[in-house]
């Protein structure tokens, strides 16, 4: 029963692993194969580690193991975003085929801020500015009969 489920989780990995590869041949941009890659890899490999703990059956090769998987489960993805934010930054060409670019309107090339972050800082400052205004009127209002 134990070889079965080897065979399964290998198998599998590989399949997934494959599918991996075919997406970075496949796929038309930068951000779409990274996509490809990171998600379906990073699965590919978590089934052949998995794989590799249930045949070794042993509590320090198990440990290990999940430690593994999770330090990839967690790294991985982290990783690609970051690579694809940059390449987007830097100027990295979308593919002509992408129906929505939320970035466009929400970067500022000049700062390189996201529009949420610049409208936070400003509304921050200008709660800041209200709630001075708010402690001046009541401070006049307190001393007028």
């Amino acid at each position: 029963m134990k070889d079965l489920v080897v065979a399964v989780l290998m198998v599998l990995g590989a399949l997934l692993s494959f599918l991996a590869a075919v997406g970075i041949l496949r796929m038309p941009d930068l951000f779409t194969r990274m996509q490809a890659a990171t998600k379906s890899g990073t699965m590919g490999v978590g089934l052949i580690i998995a794989a590799v703990a249930v045949d070794a059956a042993e509590l320090g090769h198990s440990a290990s193991a999940i430690l593994v998987i999770a330090f990839q489960l967690l790294t991985a993805p982290v990783a690609a975003h970051m690579i694809a934010r940059a390449a987007y930054f830097t100027g990295v060409r979308l593919w002509e085929g992408t129906i929505q670019d939320e970035l466009r309107e929400n970067y500022d090339q000049r700062t390189h801020l996201l529009r949420g972050r610049l409208e936070a800082l400003s509304n921050i400052e200008s709660l800041d500015s209200d709630s001075a205004k708010a402690r001046e009127s009541s401070g006049n209002a307190e001393t007028s009969p």
